[in-house]
């Protein structure tokens, strides 16, 4: 009989990888935390800028192992916060820009930002895994794994104090192809399925019909879906609502001047002269960025003036009662201003960021003046659709409301859809590193999950006008200080499968394969004897 080098070759391959995994699993004290905590580190590669999707292939199938080797509950837990803290400290290490060292009173946060926040994130993958260390190993365990992260992180986005930021399947906004699943399952379905696919490598370890599925299927399910989105992207091409060009405007003001009451007036001037510029280039509406206007009991005139003939001018506006007025109140807006200085439309943020716009539970935090928030924003109503002259109606959405997946558009059945939708920001908090990126990849998948395009416009960048797939078709770069007109997308004529229902067919399917396998393991449970 002929020795077959291909075969032998790949035995050994296995067998390698069969040894790697069995020493994973085998790994206990610091050296098996160190594993789990690399490998999370190692797999926010894959997030936006960076987009190294492979990483999770590496990363996710370690997890596996390790919680194979998990000899208890608490154990896999371990290692799942371990994989999370890791995972979001690499993803969003940029959030501790928001406490400038020079701030004094608020240095202190710098670390709590870096660490802190990570370590709460990293709960939802710890309970996860928790939870998945019940299931029979293999396939099971995989599909256990990647409903239950889909589950916790879908958690994320609930509640006064979510943070869904960075969700699995947002590493797919760079290919087009592979965003477009998201508007039937929204990213969350992307999550399930990157996961499961990400994972399945563990399973060649095994040997036999698992290795060879594993080996299979995964790079099988990925092409069919790279093909599938795009055939959906062939020949893609949105109409767009005539007589309407939107102008962006992006001043690119650093965030240290953009607060400093002497240089208010000079950035004024700077929005004005843009908007001027704007309205030249043949713009019909022109946005701002989030809060652009500061002052707007004496300002409203002057913008107005600016206003293109027979259209409006969009600001980002921090807004307040009368000093007089008690209790004093301040909002963080978005209000509509025509040629005639009458404010036609006012939407008033509603998601608003914790420790930054308000601190919860502030009666009990006797800490909250030392980290500055001196006064909270006012809450806004939630999200609504602006219906305004010579515009389709739309949503606005201010800064990182954005990122809330199924929830950026009025979805009543007593009012008109949103046809599109605005999304102003400041990103100068975080600009040079990857939270504009990351911001901007939330704003890609939002356009694809609904249907409809998003026009953005931020202080420092990232802005475009996103058409309904995705896909930019103006952009202006961070860090760069410019404007840019646009023809308006339409949105998708039909709307997507995911702006109909939503989260609820994902949700049925997550629910049934979660029963399946519950089913399977008290079927797997050997019979209890009775006595004689």
């Amino acid at each position: 009989m002929t020795d077959d080098p291909d075969r032998r070759t790949a035995t050994a391959g296995q067998s390698a990888l069969s040894r790697l995994a069995a020493a994973l699993a085998a790994l206990s004290g610091w050296r098996c935390w160190l594993s789990a905590w690399l490998a999370g580190l190692f797999s926010a590669l894959a997030l936006p800028p960076v987009g190294f999707v492979p990483a999770l292939f590496v990363a996710f199938p370690v997890l596996a192992w390790q919680i194979d080797g998990a000899r208890r509950t608490r154990e896999a837990f371990v290692l799942g916060w371990l994989f999370g803290f890791g995972h979001f400290m690499a993803g969003i290490w940029w959030v501790h820009k928001a406490f400038p060292v020079e701030s004094g009173g608020v240095a202190w946060m710098v670390p709590v930002a870096t660490v802190g926040l990570p370590a709460a994130l990293a709960l939802y993958p710890a309970a996860a895994c928790a939870l998945v260390r019940s299931v029979r190993p293999g396939w099971p365990r995989i599909a256990a794994l990647a409903i239950a992260w889909t589950a916790f992180e879908m958690l994320r986005g609930v509640g006064h104090v979510a943070f869904p930021w960075n969700p699995v399947g947002s590493v797919w906004s760079g290919v087009p192809a592979m965003m477009q699943p998201a508007a039937a399952v929204g990213v969350h379905g992307l999550t399930l399925l990157t996961v499961a696919l990400a994972a399945a490598p563990a399973l060649i370890a095994a040997g036999g019909r698992r290795a060879v599925a594993a080996a299979v299927v995964a790079p099988l399910a990925l092409a069919l879906v790279w093909w599938a989105g795009a055939q959906r992207l062939a020949g893609a091409e949105a109409a767009v609502h005539p007589g309407v060009r939107i102008g962006v405007v992006q001043a690119d003001i650093p965030h240290n001047e953009k607060t400093m009451s002497a240089a208010m007036e000079r950035h004024l001037v700077k929005h004005l002269d843009m908007t001027a510029r704007a309205a030249a280039a043949g713009a019909t509406h022109i946005l701002w960025p989030e809060t652009s206007l500061t002052d707007m009991r004496s300002n409203v005139p002057r913008v107005a003036r600016a206003v293109p003939e027979g259209g409006l001018v969009i600001v980002g506006a921090t807004r307040a009662t009368a000093r007089e007025v008690r209790p004093f109140r301040i909002w963080n807006s978005l209000v509509a201003i025509d040629g005639e200085a009458r404010r036609l439309a006012t939407y008033d943020k509603a998601r608003l960021v914790p420790f930054a716009e308000y601190v919860p539970l502030r009666p009990y935090l006797s800490f909250a003046q030392a980290m500055g928030a001196g006064m909270d924003f006012s809450r806004g109503s939630g999200v609504r659709t602006l219906r305004l002259p010579g515009l389709p109606p739309f949503s606005p959405l201010i800064c990182y409301e954005i990122v809330f997946s199924g929830q950026v558009v009025d979805r009543r059945p007593d009012g008109r859809r949103a046809e599109w939708i605005a999304n102003i920001t400041n990103d100068g908090w975080f600009d040079g590193t990857p939270g504009p990126h990351q911001h901007f990849a939330a704003a890609r998948m939002r356009a694809v999950e609904e249907g409809v395009p998003v026009v953005r416009a931020a202080n420092t960048g990232i802005s475009a006008t996103i058409d309904p797939w995705g896909r930019p078709v103006e952009r202006l770069g961070p860090g760069r200080n410019g404007t840019f007109v646009a023809a308006l997308p339409a949105a998708l004529p039909r709307g997507t499968i995911f702006a109909r229902f939503g989260y609820a067919p994902l949700l049925a399917f997550m629910a049934f394969v979660a029963a399946v396998l519950v089913a399977g393991r008290i079927a797997d449970r050997p019979a209890i004897r009775k006595g004689p």
